[in-house]
């Protein structure tokens, strides 16, 4: 009979720490939920409906009324624009700068420049080019060479000219081999799965660079517009995950955050997502192990991205005991339907 007292105590207790630890932590995301923009401003988490991060990581806003060249950094853009377009813009410099100190030389006369080659050029403007790519490149064949003080005047102007261009361009290149940044590819659609006997907020991630990242920590919010006050707001609920940091990212994370009574996703349908235009909000940091700088980068599922009843497929190879532990990256976003 004591035993059995003994035993009912330790069953209250139990149930009094478990309904106490719900309470705090249905406290803690309450007051997580307290609206904030995250740096968009209050007009934007008021009244925008568009999407805040596009999927690439970059902001779906605009900012007007700048003055055009204090909107210039050209360093900064060259560094972030896509190397397809980078090299195209240096080519077109380099080909406009030669056609305009070709026509300045063509300009100085036809015997501004001397062609002493074996079968000289008959185009006045072709030898003045060809001349000027000689000049700007340093290349100096010397079977073309001006004649006169103004020929060599524009000779020094180009020559310091493409000095300070090829300085720059060198530097550039350089800095955009040097700069350390992330590319993670995310799962095309999160989903929403069974887990541990209820449901879950899933997404997958992997490294796609061969460069290992460490002290890897990652953010994810849900952005929707709720009533409140008789007014609809934009507010921003962060999701606790299961597991927000990881020391060493080798492989792939499927990132997870448990629909409980604590989650903002309690009791809410993929319908209700679109209603609220809700919006999952994902920041992840790390640091770069080969250049120890720290790296990072964003992306956001809307809800028509969001799988509800489904699971991810198994990414892992099957490999034999001296072989080592692969995935397939292309299975990624592959999932399959849950039947109940």
């Amino acid at each position: 009979m004591e035993l059995e007292t003994k035993q009912d105590v330790r069953e209250e207790v139990k149930k009094d720490v478990k309904e106490e630890l719900v309470k705090t932590k249905m406290a803690t995301a309450l007051s997580e939920r307290e609206p904030r923009d995250l740096g968009f401003g209050s007009i934007v988490s008021r009244e925008s409906r568009l999407r805040l991060i596009n999927t690439d990581g970059s902001f779906n806003v605009q900012r007007k009324g700048l003055a055009y060249i204090s909107s210039l950094n050209f360093f900064h853009v060259s560094l972030s624009m896509s190397w397809t377009k980078f090299l195209g813009i240096v080519l077109i410099l380099y080909f406009f700068s030669n056609v305009l100190f070709g026509l300045l030389y063509t300009l100085c006369g036809a015997n501004a420049l001397v062609d002493s080659s074996s079968t000289p050029l008959s185009s006045q403007f072709l030898r003045a080019f060809f001349f000027s790519v000689q000049t700007f490149a340093t290349i100096g064949y010397g079977t073309i060479h001006p004649v006169g003080v103004l020929p060599n005047f524009l000779v020094m102007i180009e020559s310091y000219y493409s000095l300070l261009v090829n300085a720059l361009i060198i530097g550039l290149v350089f800095a955009r081999f040097a700069r350390p940044t992330a590319m993670i590819k995310f799962s095309e659609n999160a989903i929403v799965a069974p887990y541990r006997g209820g449901q879950s907020f899933m997404f997958r991630l992997v490294n796609m660079r061969a460069s290992q990242l460490i002290e890897v920590n990652i953010k994810v919010m849900m952005s929707h517009f709720v009533e409140e006050g008789g007014s609809v707001i934009r507010r921003f609920d962060s999701l606790e995950l299961e597991r927000s940091n990881v020391s060493f990212f080798p492989l792939s994370w499927t990132i997870v955050h448990p629909i409980d009574e604590a989650s903002p996703l309690f009791n809410l349908t993929n319908k209700d997502l679109e209603k609220s235009d809700a919006e999952f909000l994902i920041l992840l940091t790390a640091i770069d192990e080969t250049f120890a700088q720290p790296v990072h980068t964003r992306s956001s599922y809307k809800p028509s991205e969001v799988v509800w009843n489904a699971k991810f497929v198994n990414l892992y190879r099957k490999v034999q005991n001296d072989e080592p532990i692969s995935i397939d990256v292309r299975k990624l976003s592959s999932i399959e339907m849950v039947t109940e």
